[in-house]
């Protein structure tokens, strides 16, 4: 062996699988409150609870819940596009429980758990999707 190679030694490894460990569960912790918050939220808006923990699917109900067309759940795949639209959907989002924009920016797009959080916990009420409210003002 080089004696100039550093080598791990059982107490490395033992720090190393620990902090993992700790990461691991910190992640779970975030993943499950994420959930819980967006069941509650999806469940106000009168859309099935459950579909909070189906992938792919809980991006289109937050379109339907915005009140945006549901093939925006495939703009929602493609990288950079995604953020964009997100935050547009935010915006909608938070319009949709009589919120404004700096909320569905702020509160839904940069700190999503805890805005969700206080759309589904707090006293919002759903009112439709702001979007489609919007598009109907303009056509009439």
């Amino acid at each position: 062996m080089d004696p100039n190679q550093p080598t791990l030694t059982e107490a490395d490894t033992t720090a190393l699988l620990g902090g993992l460990a700790f990461m691991g569960v910190i992640i779970a912790i975030v993943a499950v409150v994420g959930i819980i918050v967006m069941w509650k939220t999806f469940t106000k808006a009168g859309q099935p609870g459950w579909a909070a923990i189906i992938p792919i699917y809980n991006l289109y109900v937050l379109t339907q819940i915005a009140g945006r067309p549901g093939w925006w759940t495939v703009l929602l795949l493609i990288p950079f596009v995604n953020v964009v639209v997100l935050a547009i959907m935010s915006i909608d989002i938070a319009k949709s429980f009589g919120k404004d924009a700096v909320f569905g920016i702020v509160g839904l797009w940069l700190f999503s758990i805890v805005g969700y959080a206080i759309l589904g916990f707090g006293n919002a009420q759903y009112r439709g999707p702001a979007a489609l409210a919007t598009q109907g003002a303009y056509k009439g």
